[in-house]
């Protein structure tokens, strides 16, 4: 591999309007343990390690781009929220994060429940042994098919969203001879303090039943005389990337409101509350998010104080965290291909991925970090764009990073925290290979997906 110096490229990071770039560190081998896996060192040569296995090895064997998946991290991360929860509370891992046969027999062995929102995801789960009472099935529009392959599996919830749906899986549910266990989903006109389109429950979007002009009441009316039907319960979900609780606690409070109301016009107390999701992680330094423990404590005060208030039984609490335990055990390995420096702006580095494996830059302007994993480095920093191989000019990975400057052509650098969402959104754009995952842990790696060939992309075009 190439370990020739690079001209250093402009440094001036002063020609950036304040706020848009994080300064370097002191140390650009240094490792911001927030953003990493906890397995993630580097040896006495500066090389990464994951899962006790050098990126170079990693990348000789599996190739480049290519997601690598910390087995360790994940299952403690399981692990973590499954303990601060408890007994008495249910947490289902959204597998719209990641979702995989392998993941699956994971959260199944550290006794987590799996969220679904598509039929795909409902048969990866069943295909890999996850007991139908533990998934529960979302989707703002989930088709007659989809529906009644959950209904006839034995899924343990489903989550309306809709009046359409409340009689489409009762009729289903009816036709099978069953009762489905369902929760409405309702949006409590909160908005999160994330981006327009991840934040999810104010009233003009696609997702839930609006609380604020009485069709959430009304959703529960039709719910609770439909005979395929037993409602457990009312669900929300805020929106992602959520760092501040506050919004949950009006969440809470708005949702508890309602269950107030069923209980005074219909009798009913119903016994589960779903919270949904949302909780951020690190991408950057800048980033500080709460330990599950934190979350837990924060989530059942809420719930509690607000059902003493409303004299009612403190309900079953759910939550959905998805990025939130994958999205911090996987980084993306690229290989640098063009270094380009722009005089008094920034350098270009181009690798031999980008939108197609990481959307989220592009889709969301999200930021996200960058470190040289193949080698130390002891030349001074410089500003860099790290983008992609795509005909986009919005193909950007990294918008702006510290890396040294005599990085070059051949380097390996990794970008942490892309466990969610970025093998789950990749494309073929450009007709690129979507790279594959494979989970490292104690010195082994295996695939668990594999790299899409070219004969995957040519047997789907019969024309």
């Amino acid at each position: 591999m190439s370990r020739s110096a690079h001209p250093a490229g402009p440094r001036h990071a002063d020609v950036l309007p304040e706020g848009h770039y994080t300064a370097p560190a002191t140390d650009l081998n240094e490792l911001d343990a927030k953003v990493w896996s906890r397995t993630v060192t580097r040896d006495e040569n500066g090389a990464l390690t994951v899962g006790g296995i050098e990126v170079a090895r990693l990348a000789e064997e599996f190739g480049t781009p290519a997601y690598f998946l910390d087995e360790s991290d994940f299952r403690a991360r399981c692990r973590a929220w499954a303990d601060a929860f408890g007994q008495d509370a249910d947490v289902f891992y959204a597998g719209k994060a990641f979702l995989s046969r392998a993941v699956v027999r994971w959260l199944k062995e550290e006794g987590l429940n799996l969220d679904v929102c598509s039929g795909g995801e409902l048969a990866t789960a069943l295909a890999a042994g996850m007991p139908a009472e533990r998934i529960a099935f979302h989707g703002n529009n989930k088709t007659v098919a989809e529906i009644e392959r959950a209904v006839e599996a034995g899924v343990g919830r489903i989550v309306l969203d809709s009046f359409q749906e409340i009689v489409r899986v009762a009729h289903t549910a009816q036709r099978f001879g069953k009762r489905q266990r369902v929760q409405i989903r309702v949006t409590v006109g909160v908005e999160a303090h994330t981006h327009e389109f991840i934040a999810t429950a104010h009233e003009d979007q696609k997702f839930g039943i609006a609380l604020a002009d009485g069709q959430a009441a009304e959703a529960v009316r039709r719910a609770l005389t439909l005979d395929g039907l037993e409602l457990i319960g009312i669900h929300s979900h805020i929106g992602s990337q959520i760092f501040d609780m506050a919004g949950f606690e009006v969440s809470a409070r708005r949702v508890v409101q309602l269950l107030a109301e069923v209980r005074d016009e219909h009798g009913v107390e119903l016994p589960e509350i779903d919270l949904g999701g949302g909780l951020g992680i690190a991408y950057t330094s800048e980033d500080d998010p709460r330990e599950p423990h934190e979350i837990a404590k924060a989530l059942g005060d809420i719930v509690t104080r607000e059902c003493e208030s409303a004299g009612l039984r403190t309900p079953r609490i759910s939550v959905e965290p998805g990025r939130a335990i994958v999205g911090p055990t996987a980084l993306t390995l690229y290989e640098v291909g063009t270094i380009k420096p722009l005089e008094g702006l920034r350098t270009y580095v181009s690798v031999d991925g980008g939108m197609s494996d990481n959307i989220r830059t592009a889709l969301y302007d999200a930021e996200y970090s960058v470190a040289l994993v193949s080698r130390s480095s002891d030349a001074e920093p410089m500003l860099v764009r790290v983008v992609g191989k795509h005909c986009e000019s919005g193909d950007i990975v990294v918008k702006d990073a510290f890396l040294p400057s005599d990085l070059a052509p051949g380097d390996l650098i990794a970008v942490p925290a892309t466990g969610a969402y970025c093998r789950s959104m990749a494309s073929n754009y450009n007709h690129a290979l979507r790279p594959p995952v494979v989970a490292v842990r104690d010195g082994e790696a295996r695939v668990i997906v594999r790299r899409e060939t070219e004969e995957d992309l040519l047997r789907l075009d019969v024309g």
